[in-house]
């Protein structure tokens, strides 16, 4: 009998999910991946067996995402951790982007991992035991990068949500990880998953060079090694007190600790003056 964990993950077809689909296939877990085309997951990966579950699934829509929970705990009898991974990233300054282009990123990056837990969260209560992972990225923490504010709030989005499942999944004995990756060496910059501004104003420079910087140097230049990424998911997931947050690469604490050292530095720079609200003041 099998008694390796249950993984769920979404967007599976690519990038780091798929590399993290076929590391647990080699190590033996069970695996329920989705991806908008079923087919696409079996072309990289291989068909439907006792352990490898595809399954297309349109993760905006709440009734799909219902209906692909309830296919892997039949196929799998539960689900053991759940990793929300689909997403992607949209470019382009808060003017230059039109309604249709910021409300598409909320509605994936964050609407869609929304439906998956509010899906999958009674399973994984009932059973009084899970993890769930939610990927956000440096991104969600720190967004200082002109022409990615919008990719940005989503993460910090799911950095927000994130932190208050984990409390609230904490009195079932389910644990909650924020990951938040640095630039790991996969598809995700690559044309046809980034999507960039239908119509971009020449004004942004500063924009147009940082979406350069990320399309044509960044991109296949990452320093990350998502196969190194897998075995961090797995090292985590068998941890008897994993963490809220990760960050994960190096870049990802450089970053963070840019971050975290303005924000001190604002604090301690205005702090009479913040802190001067109070009656007795």
């Amino acid at each position: 009998m099998n008694t390796k964990k249950v993984w769920f993950i979404t967007g599976a077809s690519k990038g780091l999910g798929l590399t993290l689909v076929k590391k647990l296939l080699a190590e033996g877990f069970s695996v329920a991946a989705t991806s908008r085309n079923r087919q696409s997951l079996i072309t990289a990966i291989g068909e439907e067996n006792k352990t490898f579950l595809p399954i297309e699934m349109d993760l905006t829509k709440n009734q799909d995402v219902k209906k692909a929970i309830a296919v892997t705990i039949n196929h799998f009898g539960k689900v053991d951790v759940l990793v929300n991974n689909a997403g992607y990233s949209q470019i382009g300054t808060l003017e230059e982007l039109s309604e249709e282009e910021v409300e598409k990123n909320f509605i994936v990056n964050v609407f869609g991992s929304l439906n998956v837990i509010r899906n999958a969260t009674p399973y994984l209560r009932n059973q009084n035991s899970g993890h769930i992972f939610n990927i956000a990225s440096i991104g969600g923490y720190t967004g200082n990068f002109a022409g990615f504010g919008i990719y940005c709030s989503t993460k910090f989005a799911v950095a927000g949500f994130t932190e208050a499942l984990a409390e609230e999944m904490k009195p079932f004995g389910v644990h909650t990880t924020l990951v938040y990756p640095g630039y790991f060496r996969t598809n995700f910059l690559a044309e046809g998953s980034v999507q960039t501004p239908d119509n971009p104003i020449k004004a942004y420079k500063t924009a147009r060079e940082m979406e350069q910087a990320h399309l044509k140097d960044m991109n296949g230049n990452q320093p990350n090694d998502p196969e190194k990424a897998a075995k961090i998911f797995i090292a985590l997931s068998k941890k008897e007190q994993p963490p809220v947050h990760f960050f994960m690469g190096e870049d990802a604490y450089h970053y963070a600790n840019l971050k975290i050292e303005t924000i001190q530095n604002a604090m301690a720079e205005n702090k009479t003056l913040a802190t001067s609200t109070g009656f007795n003041k």
